[in-house]
């Protein structure tokens, strides 16, 4: 039975060592980028957001250090990137008792919010309320959680959703593991979505039109991806976005010297990115 409150992927998110300036550099990759939020105190954290349609990238920082943030923390130590990866939710509270349910130990719901500049001049606030599967539970080392958006207006602002680059939405979130068959059975498990074989990996679609994960081992992450793409990268876990792009000329023109070409696709390199390759296709 599929899990009723989960609705496919909302977001990614990039944690960044320092986030003004990550900011700056995803400009320079042709997006349009929110102006910094700073989360409710529970957290300790702040962020940029990067919005397409129906999902979008967050670049996050730990701005004080809290409990909620210490996994961000560890991470940190070891590399910046995408640490974790959110599924939209119409209901958290239900959502982490469907999981308890199942013989999960859901951590949440846990309520937050921050200050938004609108476009008008004026201050808005959006609000959440949030999930997250066990720490022990992360396929192929990415974390994954839930969020229930409660003021939508103020996240998906029209003005923000349009790009240089001419991305539009994300296709695929990809995952370099040891095991990929077992990582995506992992993730399979959890959000129970089917995992099935795809080239030179394994797919579970997130649920709906929303994005898709592949795991693949390091020969397929090489077969996808040329040794200029593939350089800042990590060894393992969470590796690249794929983005649709209406316009890969634009897109190509909007990353200027970092974008590579290859196999019909533009990607940006790992070691330009926050250490997340980021390839639009069309």
């Amino acid at each position: 039975m599929s899990l009723k409150h989960i609705l496919g992927l909302d977001h990614v998110v990039v944690t960044v060592r320092d986030l003004d300036a990550s900011a700056r550099q995803w400009e320079r990759l042709g997006f349009t980028v929110s102006p910094r939020g700073t989360h409710s105190p529970i957290l300790g954290t702040g962020n940029y957001t990067i919005m397409f349609g129906d999902d979008y990238l967050e670049l996050l920082g730990v701005l004080t250090e809290t409990d909620q943030n210490k996994p961000t923390r560890d991470y940190l130590k070891n590399r910046e990137g995408l640490e974790r990866a959110a599924f939209t939710t119409d209901d958290a509270a239900a959502g982490a008792a469907e999981l308890k349910s199942r013989g999960l130990e859901a951590l949440g719901p846990v309520h937050f919010g921050r200050p938004v500049d609108l476009p008008n001049g004026g201050t808005g606030e959006a609000k959440f309320n949030v999930f997250r599967w066990p720490l022990t539970e992360s396929p192929g080392g990415l974390r994954i959680f839930a969020c229930q958006h409660l003021t939508r207006e103020t996240v998906w602002i029209p003005e923000l959703q349009k790009h240089a680059n001419g991305a539009s939405r994300i296709v695929r979130v990809e995952v370099l593991a040891a095991d990929p068959k077992a990582a995506a059975g992992h993730l399979s498990r959890l959000i129970d979505e089917p995992a099935r074989p795809q080239d030179d990996g394994w797919l579970v679609p997130s649920g709906g039109k929303r994005a898709d994960f592949l795991f693949y081992d390091a020969a397929g992450f090489a077969r996808r991806y040329p040794d200029a793409v593939r350089i800042g990268a990590a060894p393992a876990g969470a590796t690249a976005i794929v983005l649709a792009s209406a316009d890969l000329e634009g897109a190509a023109k909007a990353l200027g010297p970092l974008a590579v070409r290859h196999g019909g696709a533009v990607s940006v390199p790992a070691d330009s990115a926050n250490g997340v390759i980021v390839s639009f296709v069309p």
